[in-house]
């Protein structure tokens, strides 16, 4: 029975992602915000599939950490799952992902990626690529949007020892604003890398954001400290889980 819920939700994330494109592919010519309403719509039909097939729910910690009205700042969260990179989306009034360049050159997806303006970053050039991000994050700032960066660069397994890049602290010590370091405990619902997907409950802690002006190396220790001291605490909630997570036993 897991196995045909996990394989029904994935069928219909990715044919339905393909089909909600594609039906509303005319937003692609009106303003950027007249259609973003596009994109959160799209997060929250995911949540719902998971919600009703795969009996994945969502609580939500710390939202009172949130910046309020539309301020720039930047948005960090712990990656171990695909789920972060669409369910955080209605958490921000106007949120911008830094992710790979290569997301562009997917038909379609990468024209939505371009026309909500998110930042691509080359990894193959590093000192360009640095220098590009930098300028399009400043723009996103002086906007009022949220800047939403994975600091691990990639997914992460659960349990695995953290590797957090230093392109956030470079990133937060240029545009001189705060951060909202981000913990979750996804990835043992939705294990990267896996087509299985367990029922239970994803949550995801808002921490109190760091204040700008810090050294970056104090920075990087503060942010690293928290984010990866509240998600040992996740998974130990999600221990209390009626039916918990068998990736618990990686912790």
């Amino acid at each position: 029975m897991l196995f045909i819920r996990s394989s029904l939700f994935q069928i219909l994330f990715y044919v339905g992602t393909f089909l909600m494109m594609v039906i509303c592919s005319p937003v692609l010519v009106l303003p950027r915000k007249w259609g973003w309403w596009v994109v959160p719509m799209w997060s929250r039909m995911n949540l719902l599939l998971l919600r009703y097939i795969v009996g994945l729910k969502v609580e939500l910690r710390g939202r009172e950490n949130i910046p309020k009205g539309k301020t720039g700042y930047i948005v960090a969260s712990k990656h171990q799952s695909v789920w972060e990179t669409f369910a955080l989306i209605g958490s921000f009034p106007d949120p911008t992902f830094i992710l790979k360049r290569e997301l562009r050159w997917i038909p379609i997806f990468g024209w939505y990626t371009a026309k909500f303006r998110q930042i691509p970053i080359n990894r193959g050039q590093r000192a360009v690529a640095l220098a590009k991000m930098m300028e399009d994050a400043r723009e996103a700032i002086d906007e009022g949007r949220q800047i939403l960066i994975f600091p691990e660069g990639t997914r992460r397994p659960v349990g695995g020892d953290p590797k957090y890049k230093f392109g956030i602290s470079h990133l937060y010590k240029d545009l001189q604003c705060p951060v909202l370091p981000v913990a979750l405990n996804a990835g043992l619902y939705w294990p990267r890398q896996s087509w299985m997907l367990y029922p239970g409950t994803v949550i995801v802690e808002f921490l109190p954001p760091l204040p700008p002006g810090l050294e970056p190396t104090e920075f990087h220790r503060r942010l690293v400290g928290s984010i990866e001291g509240s998600c040992s605490q996740l998974y130990e909630d999600a221990r209390k889980e009626p039916r918990p997570s068998p990736l618990l036993s990686r912790v």
